[in-house]
């Protein structure tokens, strides 16, 4: 099994930066991707960023490409996510997520979730 715990959401002004910050443990050494989902009030979740271990390819959804950053320290299993720019359409739970598929994509499920955690955007 794998745990995954978000942090860094908060209460953010529009225009400013935040850096999600997701902590796996357990069985990490079984998972191969790890990436950003969000889920904003009234809308289903949504593919936002992830990573790949294994080469460190990333992937981005549209709408965040150029804003976001997603980025991994090895040595702590912790993936981050830098949102520059903030936006209050950002406002959403955003969810870290995990695959065991050595060769992840967009295209697949994420085995592991964590809970989320809240960023609200004011403007």
């Amino acid at each position: 099994q794998v745990e995954l715990v978000e942090s860094g959401g908060g209460l953010v002004q529009a225009g400013g930066s935040l850096r999600l910050s997701c902590a796996a443990s357990g069985r990490t050494f079984t998972t191969y991707a790890m990436g950003w989902f969000r889920q904003a009030p009234g809308k289903e979740r949504e593919f936002v960023a992830a990573i790949r271990w294994t080469d460190g390819t990333t992937y981005y959804a549209d709408s965040v490409k150029g804003r976001f950053t997603i980025s991994r320290d090895n040595a702590k299993n912790t993936v981050y996510l830098q949102i520059n720019s903030l936006k209050p359409e950002y406002t959403a739970v955003y969810y870290c997520a995990a695959s065991s598929r050595t060769y992840w994509t967009p295209n697949y499920d994420m085995d592991y979730w964590g809970k989320g955690t809240l960023v609200t955007v004011f403007s």
